[in-house]
Formats: structure tokens, C-alpha cells, sequence
């Protein structure tokens, strides 16, 4: 799926002209009846699309091999690396509930207040009018400030986020492989860091039944990652030592050492699914289960949907193609 191949602007200098006038996203989907409407949807497609191809750019590649960095790239990590700071000087309050903690209200004040200026500072100055469109998706994209929670919802706003920017044209085909191991990785990273510092829920969480308490995409394209592994298979990820001598190449993995870290007692119990997706064959068949299984339990979900956001760049009308 060449989502990115129709995409304008191929050259530096010469502006693409842009076709659209941009807008702020809005919810469109107010009632589970409303869920077809998505489904036809040229935000779907186009979300799915740059899913997929993403999946398919990073298949069999280590996060320690070779690809191209460009500028924007280097700008999407240092604004990553901005939000990660601002955990640094926002430390959690003293409070009597565990989970929770209310000074992530003070650090997304931050980002909400910041949010226009951030992704100005990626996007270049001819587009300057698609910053406060694309910007939504980052506030989506960490979190819940009401209920101090995280989940898959938000998740797919930062790669709505992501989404954007390759439809404007800020990032290009051959910057796939830097989106999901230096983009995406770094975003997993300070959402760990988000998690753990201030104790947040896990929103929508199906507790032992979901894939996992706050990620999902990582599992889809770290199963990419290690298709057609000559010596690891499915059934490894689940002993300890395969994970420690393996994390820092593969996404999967490091999702596995993390969940060990946040969870006591056997993984069969903590993490039922995931021990079961253990016992099928190959990666391309994990792989396969765990887009359709996206699809069905996010992407498919009203709980989850009913939070995304559709403007000029993912917008709600029916595909036309």
C-alpha cells in the first residue's frame, strides 16, 4: 500500500501547492451507529494504509541497522526529547491515591500550551497553516489529563500525528524505516516514562484479555522486525534470557522486557494473550493475527474511535479512489 506515493511535494525548493485549506479536527463519531461511517472513511484507509506500509518497511530489520535520517526526522526526536524533559521537571506530588498522579495535569498543560509551536518548529515555513491541524494529534497522542490515563486511542494519535506529516510531505518514502524505529521509538519511550512516573491508568485496558495495558502498533511492527529470524521464533519471547540479549534490536521484545518489569507473577497469567500468540508457528503469522486483531479491537471499537479526530488531512468523507 504506496500511501506515500501520492503524497506532494518532491523537491526542497519548490513549494507544493497546497490543494487544501486546513482545519482544527473535530469528533465526528458520537454513536456506535456512527462506527460505519469510519470504516468508509478516507482517514481509515489512509490510517491503515500508512500502518501497512510502515509494516512492510520495517520487515526483517534490526532497530540497530543502517537507514537514513533527514532533518525532520532529527526535529520530530528533539521534540520528543523536549517532552521528556518536561517529565524530568514536573515530578509526580505527593497524593493518597496510587494511580493516577495529578502533576500529569501540570505537565500536559505544558504541551497543550506548546503543542502549535512544537510541531511549527518541524514543519517548514510554507506549510506553517497546517501546524494547528497536525497539532491536535500530538495532544491526543499522550494521554487522557481528566482521568491521567493512556491507552491504544492515543496511541493511534500519534501515528495519525506521523500520518499527517507524511501527507503534507514533511516526511517522505524513504524516511519509513526512521519513522517507526527513531520516531516511534523514541514516542514509546517517553510514554513508558509517562506510565511510570505518574502512575497512569491504562485506558480501556481488557486487563488479561487485551494484548497489553498501553501499546499495540509496537507489537504489530515488531513482529514485522523478526520475520524470516533465522534462530528466534515465537515460542522464545517468552524466556527471559532470548529477551535480555535481544531487546535492543527488536521492538517486541523490548515491549516483552517491559511488561515483565511492570507486572510480578507468571506471564501466563499477567499476560494471557501474549503467551498464547507464543505458541504460533512464525512471526508472519503472529504478524497477520495481530492486524487483524488491531483491527477488530481498536480500530473497530466505539470506546476507542469515539476520541479520533478528523480534519483536512484524515478526513471523514468516504474514500474516493
Amino acid at each position: 500500500l504506496p500511501l506515500f506515493l501520492h503524497l506532494p511535494g518532491t523537491s526542497e525548493e519548490v513549494a507544493p501547492p497546497l490543494q487544501q485549506s486546513f482545519m482544527i479536527p473535530k469528533k465526528e463519531i458520537n454513536m456506535v451507529s456512527d462506527m460505519a461511517k469510519w470504516k468508509r472513511s478516507q482517514a481509515y484507509a489512509d490510517y491503515m494504509g500508512f500502518i501497512l506500509t510502515l509494516n512492510e518497511g520495517v520487515r526483517g530489520k534490526k532497530l540497530t541497522c543502517e537507514y537514513k535520517v533527514s532533518e525532520p526526522i532529527e526535529k520530530l526526536v528533539a521534540l520528543l526529547n523536549t517532552l521528556d524533559r518536561w517529565i524530568d521537571e514536573t515530578p509526580p506530588v505527593d497524593q493518597p491515591s496510587r494511580f493516577g498522579n495529578k502533576a500529569f495535569r501540570t505537565w500536559y498543560a505544558k504541551l497543550d500550551q506548546e503543542a502549535e509551536k512544537l510541531v511549527a518548529t518541524v514543519i517548514p515555513k510554507h506549510l506553517a497553516d497546517a501546524a494547528p491541524e497536525v497539532a491536535v494529534y500530538l495532544k491526543e497522542s499522550v494521554g487522557n489529563s481528566t482521568r491521567i490515563d493512556y491507552g491504544t486511542g492515543h496511541e493511534a494519535a500519534f501515528a495519525a500525528f506521523l500520518c499527517c506529516l507524511c501527507k503534507i510531505g514533511v516526511l517522505r518514502v524513504d524516511d519509513q524505516m526512521a519513522i517507526v524505529f527513531k520516531v516511534f521509538n523514541r514516542y514509546l519511550e517517553v510514554m513508558r516514562k509517562l506510565q511510570k512516573t505518574y502512575r497512569m491508568e491504562p485506558a480501556g485496558s481488557q486487563g488479561v484479555w487485551g494484548l497489553d495495558d498501553f501499546q499495540f502498533l509496537p507489537f504489530i511492527w515488531g513482529s514485522s522486525q523478526l520475520i524470516d529470524h533465522p534462530s528466534l521464533e515465537p515460542r522464545h519471547f517468552v524466556d527471559e534470557k532470548v529477551v535480555n540479549e535481544n531487546h535492543k534490536d527488536f521492538m517486541f521484545l523490548e515491549c516483552i522486557l517491559f511488561i515483565t518489569e511492570m507486572k510480578t507473577g507468571p506471564f501466563a497469567e499477567h499476560s494471557n494473550q501474549l503467551w498464547n500468540i507464543s505458541a504460533v508457528p512464525s512471526w508472519s503469522k503472529v504478524n497477520q493475527g495481530l492486524i487483524r486483531m488491531y483491527k477488530a479491537e481498536c480500530l473497530e471499537k466505539f470506546p476507542v474511535i469515539q476520541h479520533f479526530k478528523f480534519g483536512s488531512l484524515l478526513p471523514i468523507q468516504p474514500v474516493t479512489s
